[in-house]
């Protein structure tokens, strides 16, 4: 029922929404019992399943067209950017049981992650802060802190350049 009423709710309240007015469907998705702390952006047209299931810290964004598949709990960290039309799935199915069952994993996303266009993340992942999951990467395995990966099954790519390294040579 609680999903049913969400989704009128989603319908109504969330998705027609301008994309400036993030504070208003941060407001919507609290009243549906998610964890937000400060101000957030939640696009319009993403796709929340759960909004008690999903955390968010300051400076947190779940992009447009982002899908937010949290039959488990997704919890993103401060200023985490999850970029246009990603997948965070927390839902798989029990393959080697006869009766195919579903079963979920939470999903972390580490402070000043950034999951890129079209990624997927999927279920029991953690993504360590400042990591990088580049577009279109597969991720099933938890990402360091600081690592870039990509690929499908996404896999270590390269370390990122620390950032006090990166003003030095402006």
């Amino acid at each position: 029922m609680r999903r049913l009423v969400w989704k009128v709710a989603r319908f109504m309240l969330y998705r027609p929404t301008p994309i400036a007015f993030h504070r208003w469907r941060a407001a919507v998705l609290r009243a549906f019992g998610a964890r937000i702390e400060g101000r957030v952006y939640p696009y319009p047209d993403a796709d929340i399943w759960a909004p008690w299931n999903l955390e968010m810290a300051p400076g947190s964004c779940l992009g447009s067209g982002v899908i937010c598949y949290n039959v488990a709990a997704v919890r993103l960290g401060h200023g985490v950017t999850v970029s246009q039309r990603s997948h965070l799935c927390t839902a798989t199915h029990d393959f080697d049981d006869p009766e195919f069952p579903l079963a979920g994993a939470s999903i972390c996303i580490k402070d000043g992650a950034w999951i890129a266009a079209e990624a997927f993340v999927g279920p029991g992942v953690t993504v360590g802060a400042q990591a990088v999951v580049v577009a279109r990467a597969v991720v099933v395995r938890d990402v360091p802190p600081g690592a870039v990966v990509g690929g499908n099954p996404a896999r270590h790519l390269r370390d990122r350049s620390p950032l006090n390294a990166r003003s030095n040579h402006s």
